[in-house]
């Protein structure tokens, strides 16, 4: 193992170099965004996969889709397979003015590379590159077969990496899922991702008059539509942080056992978080006081208002508004039903409109939550490599976001065991503008591939 960890400090400098020009390229998948650089970034992964000894490397298409970039390395004969899954494409820029540098130009400041996807996901998806081309580089051998699974839509829903499965599954065969594209807890502490939240949204539509009307001449006795729209949304939640909706919470699964004692050993600084949020200085915590931060996001459901659309006040007048409409999400959690959770918010959102005024609800996502008990030969195996990449012992988290297709893709093989190992930090500002990775780290997550591969997993 020797020369394998020589090779990534030799060479990660070049790592750094590659990783700046990758994130050059501007692969957002966003509607309304060009599909030319999401093909530059998927040929450019594929190119990649090839320099290093990578096989079968090709660019698989789904009608409607980026390009999915496979590879795979199959010469570890009894060995189990990993199936090694990041994505390549990124998010929006955002607001030009914020960006300390430009979103698609890198740049490294002290420890830290700064730029669109640099830490989601490209820096995941040349983690494992850098560490599969350490083993073949110096020992002309991997200890594991691996796959490669890099697609170019995660960030807006991976919509057809289902169709995708059931057309190339064959290709995609293997006994553990590692994927990069999660979180640490804190900037050197290694973390295991065994929970997710699911989410479920809806487009709630408010409309009172059929044109605006003057405020002063009818105001009072004619309720505005941004006033009634207000009212429906203070709805959602109790003074008391916990989600109104009856029954929202049927099926949702207790945090007990095991599980609890984990939590309630994890560090947690109440105004580091508070930092580490950008929270103005008289900011108080949100949510359901009963239960440890660390609950309320990765345990407890939690509404948001995304957006409301209403007149600008730069443009507006002594008007009564007419028409308002707000998108509202909540995050859903380990046992509960999507399905049935969305349709008690719509059902919410639309029961007894304030001063009668018209309400249509207009439902969104549904997607599910995830949790796997994190113990067996998988779950160890990776416990200490990451022990061993970073240099202490890793704590099990869970992650309040969303990342639906975890299940289906560990399904669709079986439900086979699913690995969760990511790079962002709470400093890194992934989605945000001046996104970063930390370095250190990064070559840190390298070292712990390597470890990995060397697992037998059983």
């Amino acid at each position: 193992m020797k020369n394998i960890l020589e090779y990534i400090h030799k060479h990660f400098e070049r790592f750094v170099r590659e990783l700046t020009e990758y994130a050059t390229i501007p692969s957002v998948s966003f509607p309304g965004y060009p599909a030319e650089p999401l093909v530059e970034s998927a040929r450019w992964t594929a190119r990649k996969m090839k320099e290093i000894g990578l096989e079968h490397v090709e660019l698989l298409e789904i009608p409607g889709a980026p390009p999915f970039v496979v590879g795979d390395w199959l010469h570890a004969a009894g060995a189990p397979t990993l199936l090694l899954y990041a994505h390549h494409d990124v998010q929006p820029p955002g607001r030009p003015e914020k960006w300390q540098s430009p979103a698609f130009a890198p740049e490294r400041r002290g420890e830290r590379l700064y730029g669109r996807g640099v830490v989601d996901d490209k820096a995941g998806a040349l983690l494992h590159l850098a560490a599969v081309e350490a083993y073949l580089k110096t020992e002309g051998k991997l200890p594991v077969n691996v796959r490669f699974l890099i697609e170019g839509e995660e960030e807006t829903g991976s919509e057809h990496l289902g169709k995708f499965l059931r057309q190339y599954r064959d290709r995609l065969q293997a006994d553990v899922m590692v994927l990069t594209d999660t979180a640490n807890l804190d900037v050197g502490l290694p973390s295991l991702t065994y929970r997710l939240r699911g989410l479920v949204d809806a487009m709630v539509e408010v409309r009172t008059l059929d044109h605006p009307i003057h405020s002063g001449m009818w105001g009072g006795p004619a309720p505005d539509a941004l006033s009634v729209l207000n009212k429906i949304l203070a709805r959602l939640t109790t003074p008391e942080g916990k989600i109104a909706i009856p029954d929202f919470e049927e099926g949702m699964l207790p945090v007990e056992g095991r599980e609890r004692e984990r939590l309630c050993t994890l560090p947690f600084d109440e105004k580091k978080f508070l930092r580490e949020i950008g929270a103005v200085p008289s900011l108080r915590l949100a949510g359901e006081e009963e239960f440890s931060v660390y609950e309320r996001i990765w345990c407890r459901p939690a509404a948001a208002i995304l957006g409301i659309d209403a007149p600008q006040v730069e443009k507006t007048s002594n008007q009564i508004v007419e028409w308002a409409r707000a998108k509202v999400s909540i995050r859903i959690v380990s046992g509960m039903n999507p399905q049935k959770s969305l349709e008690r918010l719509c059902a919410f959102l639309a029961k007894d409109p304030p001063d009668g005024a018209e309400v249509a609800v207009h439902p969104g996502a549904a997607g599910n939550p995830w949790k796997v008990d994190p113990s067996g030969a998988a779950y160890d195996a990776a416990l200490r490599a990451l022990k061993k990449g970073f240099g202490r012992d890793p704590v099990l988290i869970g992650c309040g976001g969303s990342i639906p297709f975890v299940e289906p893709l560990t399904q669709a093989f079986g439900g086979i065991p699913a690995l969760l190992i990511g790079l962002e930090d709470p400093y890194c500002n992934a989605h945000g503008e001046n996104e970063s990775l930390y370095l250190p780290d990064w070559k840190k997550g390298m070292e712990a591939a390597l470890w990995l591969y060397a697992e037998n997993f059983k």
